[in-house]
């Protein structure tokens, strides 16, 4: 299949994702945005884009994953940042401001006790990336790199056991 045809497909089967869009959002941005996603992914396999006997079934399995991956990534972020700022609200409350620059020393600290590699793995899994996009940024088993972040949760919670809230 040449391009021109391979646009033909694409454009012929967009007002079709537009409408699939419109069942998980009602901003065009966001549409838009769920539509290309979808496409990119679909067109990373292209002969099964093309060959598909289901096509548009399988761009909607494709277009619902994509929105409840971003959907996970957007509630992470959101319960971060919500912990962020009952910790800011907390920390407005008390007087001693030193206090507030030791906590953040010691788990800078902690932090940099990782390993390079570990501290990376960490930085990116708090940021809201998936075990398995981590392992392929990285070129290891999906497992390792939940071990790895198993085991540097652990290694913080200890160090930094003082702070526990209870």
């Amino acid at each position: 299949m040449n391009n021109s045809n391979l646009n033909v497909l694409v454009e012929e089967k967009r007002s079709l994702l537009k409408h699939f869009a419109g069942k998980f959002t009602t901003d065009p941005d966001e549409k838009e945005d769920l539509i290309q996603e979808t496409l990119i992914r679909a067109l990373k396999s292209i002969d099964d884009f093309i060959k598909h006997p289901k096509l548009m079934s399988w761009l909607y399995v494709i277009m619902k994953n994509v929105y409840i991956n971003q959907y996970r990534k957007a509630k992470r972020t959101s319960d971060i940042h919500e912990t962020y700022i009952d910790l800011e609200s907390y920390n407005t409350i008390e007087a001693n401001k030193s206090e507030n620059k030791f906590v953040s020393d010691d788990i800078e600290k902690a932090m940099c006790s990782l390993s390079e590699e570990n501290y990376q793995i960490f930085r990116l899994f708090l940021e809201g990336y998936k075990y398995h996009e981590i392992a392929s940024y990285f070129g290891m088993p999906e497992g390792t790199v939940k071990t790895r972040i198993h085991m540097t949760r652990k290694k913080l919670q200890k160090q930094l056991k003082v702070y526990r809230i209870l």
